[in-house]
């Protein structure tokens, strides 16, 4: 017996019942958290028509290509500000992981969302300054040392 296809976003439904709906435009996200994880599925999916359909047109660019994506695996939302039904803004910070020849790898950034006439849009990504790790901490770039002995040089 086959499984249904879990989501991609990480809600932890299946995609028939979250994404799907709203990729094959069926359903419109209520929220700006619905419409980044229906985003991250499609950037899984490679379904740049969809990505480019909410894009806000002042935003938007002309064309995008997913043909050197790496393989997205796993979407972590780390904050949300406002972005509901009922409001016109919204930001969603999230980690999307992902995996290329090179390794795995991270893609941090805070999303600003818009609704106007009832629908989501996506307008930009800003990616926050990283913290700078203490002196014995592990170094970020995965040396394995201690970062006062590797990058905090």
């Amino acid at each position: 017996m086959n499984q249904p296809e879990p989501c991609a976003c990480g809600s932890g439904r299946v995609f028939a019942e979250c994404c799907g709906p709203v990729l094959s435009g069926q359903r419109l996200p209520e929220t700006a958290e619905a419409l980044m994880r229906s985003r991250f599925t499609a950037f899984v999916r490679g379904d740049a028509g969809y990505l480019l359909s909410n894009w806000h047109p002042r935003t938007r660019p002309a064309e995008l290509d997913l043909a050197d994506q790496p393989t997205w695996e796993r979407l972590e939302i780390v904050y949300r500000e406002a972005g509901l039904a009922t409001d016109s803004a919204g930001q969603v910070e999230f980690i999307a992981h992902y995996r290329t020849a090179a390794g795995a790898g991270r893609l941090h950034e805070r999303s600003k969302f818009v609704r106007e006439q009832g629908r989501w849009f996506y307008v930009e990504g800003v990616r926050p300054a990283p913290a700078k790790p203490g002196r014995n901490a592990p170094c970020p770039c995965g040396s394995g040392r201690k970062f006062k002995q590797c990058c905090g040089r």
